[in-house]
């Protein structure tokens, strides 16, 4: 069985673009999810399937608080934590294969 490894994540559909903010307990699924627009929602409906961003958490309340958090915060300020650990908006994806 696999591990579950709470997380917290940004995609988007280019840099300083549309942003999702999401939480899950299995990133690569999810984000795999998201490029094959298997859910219906905001992110499908925009074609957010550029992950930008993530954290782990240890658990999943921890993960979801962070989410609740990240969501009040103004745009500008999602912006510089993205650029911060991720300056040319690259689809991080691809790292967690």
């Amino acid at each position: 069985m696999r591990r579950r490894e709470p997380a917290v994540y940004i995609i988007t559909n280019k840099p300083k673009g549309t942003l999702y903010i999401g939480v899950t307990s299995n990133l690569p699924q999810r984000i795999w999810t998201h490029k094959q627009r298997l859910v219906e929602g905001f992110a499908k409906r925009y074609g957010l399937d550029q992950l930008v961003w993530y954290e782990y958490h240890d658990n999943m309340e921890q993960a979801i608080l962070k989410e609740k958090q990240l969501k009040k915060w103004e745009r500008p300020w999602k912006f510089r934590l993205i650029f911060e650990s991720n300056p040319t908006w690259r689809d991080l994806f691809e790292d967690l294969a």
